[in-house]
C-alpha cells in the first residue's frame, strides 16, 4: 500500500472524523455529533502495551481504483459515533455501522462514514463503530469486537430518547469482518460478554435487522464441509432478519453467504441473498462498473418492504 498519510492518534480521537475530512457532506447529512466512548476505563479483557493508534491514508482504493481509503488500527478506545440525517428524512431507525479490514484495521471512511452518509440519504441514523483492532492473542479474533457491539447496542437503546431513535428499529450494518462481527453479534446476544457497568447493560444488544456485505469467517471449515460456524447460532427466535451481498470472485469465498442464508432459511429466519458474478471484495459504496454497484438500491428495497423505513406508530396515550 502506498501511503499518502501516516498520523498517530491522541486517545479518544475518534478515527471516523479525521476520515470525514474526505467526504464531502451531502444535502441529507447534519453534523455528527461527539464521539461517544463506549466503556468508562479500560476496555474489558484488552491487554496492555497495545501501540497508539494510528490512521493510514492509501493514494487509491486497490479494490476499485477510486479516490483513497483510510485504516485505522491499534484502537484501544473503541467508540460510536453518531450521524443523523436531516429533520426532514428522519424515520427514526438507526443502523450501526462496522467497517471491515480483517479484524487488523477498520476501513473507516470507505465502509464506515460513507455507509453513514448513504443511510442519511435514506433518513436512517448511522453510527460508525469504531471497535477493537488488531485481533488480541488468547481470544476469537470476534471476541473484543463483540464485547464493543454489544456495548454500544445497550447505550443506543439507554439514549435512545436523547438521540431521537426508536429503540425498536436498531439494525447493523458491516462489511466483510465487519459483517462477521454483524454475524456474530446477530447470535450472540442473550449475555454479554463482560461483567455489567451500568443501566445501559440492561438493555437488549441484539440487533433488529442485520445486513452482511461480502462477509468472511461464516462458513464452517474449507469448501469441502458445510454450515456455519460454531459461534453462529442461528435460530428463529434469536437470529434478525438478514439481508446478504456476496461475488463470486470474492476472494473471502461466497460459501460465506450461501452456508449462512442456508442456515437462515432451514431456521425459518427472514433473509435475502443477492449474489453476483464479479465485483471482488471491498467496494463498499464505491461503484466500479460491476452489476454488483447496485447493491445499495436492492437493500434500501429489502429496507422498505420489511417496514425498517417506515416512522414507528405513536404510542397511544
Amino acid at each position: 500500500m502506498t501511503k499518502r498519510d501516516s498520523r498517530r492518534l491522541p486517545g479518544l480521537l475518534h478515527a471516523g472524523l479525521i476520515a470525514l475530512a474526505l467526504l464531502p457532506a451531502g444535502p441529507a447529512a447534519a453534523e455528527p455529533r461527539e464521539p461517544i466512548r463506549l466503556w468508562p476505563g479500560v476496555a474489558p479483557d484488552d491487554p496492555p502495551g497495545i501501540p497508539p493508534e494510528i490512521a493510514e491514508t492509501s493514494a487509491a482504493d486497490p479494490a476499485t481504483r477510486t479516490r483513497p481509503v483510510t485504516r485505522v488500527t491499534n484502537v484501544t478506545v473503541p467508540t460510536i459515533t453518531v450521524y443523523p440525517p436531516d429533520p426532514v428524512l428522519d424515520t427514526g431507525a438507526a443502523v450501526v455501522v462496522a467497517p471491515g479490514g480483517a479484524y487488523h484495521h477498520l476501513a473507516i471512511d470507505k465502509e464506515g462514514t460513507e455507509i453513514c452518509r448513504w443511510l442519511n440519504s435514506l433518513g436512517v441514523t448511522g453510527v460508525l463503530l469504531a471497535y477493537r483492532v488488531p485481533e488480541r492473542e488468547g481470544f476469537p479474533r470476534y471476541h473484543l469486537p463483540l464485547q464493543d457491539a454489544q456495548r454500544a447496542f445497550g447505550i443506543l437503546r439507554q439514549r435512545a430518547p436523547e438521540l431521537g431513535i426508536d429503540p425498536d428499529r436498531i439494525g447493523i450494518i458491516g462489511f466483510s469482518a465487519g459483517a462477521n462481527l454483524a454475524a456474530v453479534l446477530s447470535n450472540n446476544h442473550e449475555e454479554r460478554l463482560y461483567p455489567r457497568i451500568d443501566e445501559a447493560d440492561d438493555r437488549s444488544c441484539r440487533p433488529d435487522f442485520a445486513l452482511l456485505l461480502y462477509p468472511g469467517w461464516l462458513r464452517s471449515g474449507d469448501r469441502s464441509t458445510h454450515g456455519v460456524a460454531p459461534e453462529l447460532r442461528v435460530a428463529r427466535e434469536r437470529t434478525p432478519p438478514t439481508f446478504l451481498v456476496q461475488t463470486e470472485d470474492d476472494h473471502a469465498n461466497v460459501e460465506n453467504a450461501l452456508e449462512y442464508y442456508l442456515a437462515l432459511r432451514i431456521a425459518g429466519v427472514p433473509a435475502e441473498m443477492h449474489l453476483y458474478a464479479r465485483g471482488g471484495h471491498g467496494y463498499g459504496l464505491r461503484p466500479h462498473g460491476q452489476p454488483v454497484d447496485t447493491w445499495p438500491e436492492r437493500a434500501a428495497e429489502w429496507l422498505r418492504s420489511e417496514g425498517i423505513l417506515a416512522p414507528a406508530a405513536p404510542a397511544s396515550p
